[in-house]
């Protein structure tokens, strides 16, 4: 097909996730062809560097020939293989029992699932099944976070806490509530301490609105992501996990994001030593080469489920639990986190990638530098000293990713004016220092609007800053 008609075609009957319809039938599909490395090419030949990942996922990079290969084999050896009735296969079984060795200890079973959205519906179907299975049935409230995302499958995306996600589909069920995120850009905490205690007291007191008894579980994610990288104070993620133990209630990891080496170490949890009662993965899990996600479970759980009524099938399965497929690729992309030097490059490459984005601070349009290993955000405000962002009639994310496209750079431009980064674990020195010049570039471009260098604070109204 010649690219327009790609473009009408893809305007007739390809429904995109997460897009505003008219407005994506009015702009028009822009049409990705190829990827090396951390390049992607689209169909009219344009060089692409990618600092987002895809979604957050391909973090090995693109092209390994090494993932093709072992898909390849897999499929010609064994495509398909089911695991109900009783089957399974190698790649799946070997999958399972690598990544209970790598994961916090407290976790010793894995059912996979297609990605992180039924991962998480997975979770809480399995959290009611075992309260019910264990004489607890009036446990079916949960928490999450303000800004939180944990999916969109029609249980999962009341759990999300951003408005997309909710609007005109019935969300949140009256069972799912959501306390403040520890957002400490937009708080005005004395330290780090006081944020995290905040958070505790905002659980302990959800839980006492909503009765001990009838709360089955917390939700987080150690870095939120969708809802704009927001980077909590290292001890945050520990202080909610012995608060979850400390009012009886269980504590789910949504590691879909910050899992496999994002944040530093191959799991979020694992920075802090904290061993979740759950934990969700995706995305990197396969490094996008073809989907899969998983629910990793503790003993604890999977007991109760298990001895809930050891006559009766678990109700709950996918076809393409388990693919052969998928594990065999998951299985390689863990030899290349760890034999192949991934992970240590993505550590090595993590301060490179932070003193990038908080030299970003001197210009004029960015508020704040947050980050974690190779997982940021810029937040862009009219005003540093009010943190004022930018009105929405501006269009500010849209002029970003057009700008950043232009420049030769992918990375996501949240629709709140914050740019979200996720480079992958095989960025290069050079790589980055390109990423950097051509986002220093991007934002040079929008500033030079008329209008955008309207609605900035004037110049020279700044306070002066107190002496550090």
């Amino acid at each position: 097909m010649s690219i327009q008609s790609l473009i009408e075609s893809d305007r007739q009957h390809l429904i995109h996730p997460v897009i505003n319809y008219r407005a994506h039938e009015a702009r028009g599909v822009t049409v990705l062809d190829s990827a090396h490395g951390v390049y992607l090419r689209d169909i009219e030949g344009r060089e692409l560097l990618d600092a987002f990942s895809g979604l957050w996922c391909v973090n090995t990079g693109y092209g390994h020939a090494s993932i093709v290969e072992v898909a390849a084999k897999q499929m010609a050896k064994l495509p398909y293989a089911t695991g109900y009735f009783h089957f399974g296969s190698e790649p799946a079984i070997e999958l399972a029992a690598k990544l209970v060795e790598l994961a916090p200890k407290s976790l010793q079973h894995v059912y996979f699932t297609l990605g992180g959205s039924d991962a998480v519906d997975s979770a809480l179907r399995f959290i009611t099944h075992y309260y019910n299975a264990t004489g607890r049935p009036a446990k079916k409230h949960f928490i999450a976070l303000q800004r939180g995302y944990h999916g969109s499958s029609s249980i999962g995306a009341g759990m999300t806490a951003l408005p997309a996600f909710h609007r005109n589909f019935d969300l949140p069920l009256r069972t799912q509530h959501h306390i403040p995120s520890p957002y400490a850009y937009r708080n005005d905490f004395a330290d780090d301490a006081a944020l995290i205690a905040a958070s505790v007291a905002a659980l302990e007191a959800k839980v006492a609105e909503l009765g001990a008894d009838n709360v089955a579980a917390f939700f987080c994610e150690p870095i939120q992501g969708s809802g704009g990288v927001i980077v909590p104070p290292a001890g945050w993620l520990k202080a909610m996990r012995e608060a979850c133990r400390k009012l009886d209630i269980l504590f789910v990891a949504d590691e879909v994001i910050t899992g496999f080496g994002r944040t530093g170490p191959l799991f979020a949890c694992e920075g802090e030593g904290v061993e979740p009662d759950l934990m969700t993965v995706a995305k990197g899990l396969t490094a996008g080469y073809a989907p899969m996600g998983a629910v990793l479970m503790s003993d604890k759980v999977y007991q109760g489920i298990a001895d809930g009524d050891a006559s009766a099938p678990v109700g709950h399965g996918y076809t393409y639990s388990a693919h052969p497929v998928s594990a065999a690729i998951g299985l390689e992309v863990m030899r290349l986190y760890h034999e192949g030097g991934l992970l240590a490059n993505g550590q090595a490459r993590a301060p490179q990638f932070a003193q990038g984005l908080d030299a970003l601070l001197a210009h004029p349009l960015v508020g704040d530098s947050r980050h974690r290993g190779l997982l940021g955000a810029l937040e862009l405000v009219s005003d540093k000293d009010s943190k004022r962002g930018f009105d929405a009639s501006l269009k500010l994310p849209d002029r970003i990713a057009s700008a950043a496209y232009k420049n030769g750079l992918v990375f996501r431009a949240f629709g709140n004016n914050i740019l979200g980064f996720a480079p992958a674990l095989c960025y290069t020195e050079s790589e980055f220092e390109l990423m950097f010049e051509r986002l220093t570039k991007t934002l040079d471009d929008v500033l030079a609007d008329a209008d955008v260098r309207a609605a900035l604070k004037p110049a020279g109204t700044a306070k002066p800053r107190a002496a550090a």
